[in-house]
């Protein structure tokens, strides 16, 4: 029995509770869903991977349909190296001569040997005790040559040609987990090398997969100021994929894959670090997530406003701001600080708004905004548009240095709660805007750090 103090014991127990609590609404989301998850022969040496399978027999658990698609490219350099064999590396492919497709072969058997015996641990007293599950892989990838490129023939190099999704999609609906390799087979009984990270992405497009997860060497993407960048556009990845090209080619193929599966109808592609532990469900199960995750679906229609949208705001605010939910704006005013306001945009129509305040701080208070005039269209408020806007200035305020943000509402708190907010009291206000508080109105405060 543990002898821990009983207020350590119970302030951990409580937060446990409290962070499952708030986990419920992912796993009801994610549960039946398919996600497809990709990682290098880097994570399959690396110390923190048996966390890793831990928690991929978690999330098979909660229902969700998991891909696993494996890399092996310094198991191959070791297999290479170790019979002396040289296999060239044209346009960051390698060239796979007959030679060479034995070393590749080996290394890839082994780590789906490795995988398959780790996803069958069942010792008592560990995570996976418990845990029954059947990992199947086979020929479901067909490949075809990668061919002749500036006059390189690249011989058993090759390329995704097509995925069996009809078996695939059966040894999920009998709740298996797939395992697949960088490894596919032509019509003629061939073995190609193939890029894991394109046997990821033609497999989560053709199964049309909820989830593409690149498990890579960085926590995600930065912006120039170091700041985590949690949801881009794959539009937005060209920039990212130029800087990395030189410098860090894993990232860089996983970018390019991600810009293709989004582009291909995969919503949602997730970047994260295999060193660190946890970070699948920080990323599935938590509201902050872990690492960056792309999508279409976010900030390519979220958009900051412009003096044209002052028309729309006014038709969107003004049935609110008379039921006296929302404080009246005038013209003038919505005019004047139109650069504070975001807002959604459809067929001329603004779906949903939303300002953010910077707020004057005096001596040691941290640096603070203030989110006001949230608004969403009435035939959207089903949507999630008004998660989207508020996340979008969420990252426009990290992006400026802002460490905290308040919301002030008088009846819709409970909504800021769902999105990560707590409740805090007035006096919890920087003294610039405490001095403006409205006592009549009475509006409840809410926080979240940044």
């Amino acid at each position: 029995m543990h002898n821990y103090p009983a207020e350590t014991s119970q302030s951990t127990t409580q937060q446990y509770v409290h962070w499952f609590r708030h986990s419920a609404p992912y796993i009801n989301a994610h549960r039946g869903k398919t996600f497809v998850l990709m990682f290098g022969g880097e994570a399959v040496q690396h110390e923190n991977f048996q966390h890793i399978i831990h928690d991929i027999a978690l999330l098979h658990s909660l229902g969700i349909r998991l891909i696993l698609v494996h890399g092996a490219r310094p198991q191959i350099n070791e297999n290479l190296k170790e019979k002396q064999i040289k296999s060239p590396i044209h346009i960051n492919r390698r060239v796979t001569t007959r030679e060479a497709l034995g070393c590749v072969m080996n290394a890839v058997g082994s780590i789906r040997l490795q995988i398959e015996a780790l996803l069958s641990m069942g010792l008592a007293n560990s995570p996976m005790f418990g845990a029954r599950i059947d990992v199947i892989s086979g020929n479901f990838i067909t490949a075809k040559p990668f061919g002749i490129r500036d006059g390189v023939d690249f011989q058993l190099t090759g390329e995704v040609r097509s995925v069996d999704t009809a078996a695939v999609q059966r040894h999920l609906d009998n709740h298996n987990i797939v395992l697949l390799g960088p490894t596919g087979y032509s019509t003629t009984g061939e073995v190609f090398n193939l890029l894991a990270e394109e046997v990821a992405t033609k497999t989560a497009i053709q199964i049309q997969a909820d989830k593409l997860i690149f498990l890579g060497n960085q926590q995600g993407l930065f912006d120039e100021h170091g700041h985590l960048l949690r949801e881009i556009t794959p539009h937005q990845l060209d920039q990212h994929i130029a800087k990395f090209q030189d410098s860090n080619f894993e990232i860089a193929l996983h970018l390019h894959n991600a810009k293709e599966a989004s582009l291909n109808g995969v919503h949602r592609v997730h970047l994260l670090s295999y060193a660190h532990d946890g970070a699948l469900i920080e990323e599935l199960l938590t509201r902050d997530g872990h690492g960056t995750m792309i999508t279409d679906a976010h900030y390519e229609e979220v958009r900051m406003a412009g003096i044209q949208d002052v028309g729309g705001l006014i038709n969107l605010l003004r049935p609110l701001e008379e039921e006296g939910i929302l404080v009246y704006r005038s013209r003038e005013r919505l005019e004047s600080e139109i650069e504070q306001f975001a807002v959604i945009e459809r067929d001329g129509t603004i779906l949903a708004c939303a300002a953010l305040y910077p707020l004057p701080v005096t001596g040691n208070e941290l640096k603070s905004a203030e989110i006001a005039c949230v608004a969403v269209h009435p035939g959207y408020r089903k949507s999630n548009r008004g998660s989207q806007i508020l996340h979008y200035l969420e990252e426009k305020a990290r992006s400026q240095g802002i460490q905290q943000l308040f919301i002030l509402t008088t009846r819709t708190a409970h909504w800021f709660l769902e999105q990560g907010f707590e409740k805090v009291s007035v006096d919890d206000l920087p003294d610039a805007r405490q001095a403006l508080y409205n006592y009549q109105r009475n509006s409840i405060v809410c926080k979240k750090p940044l």
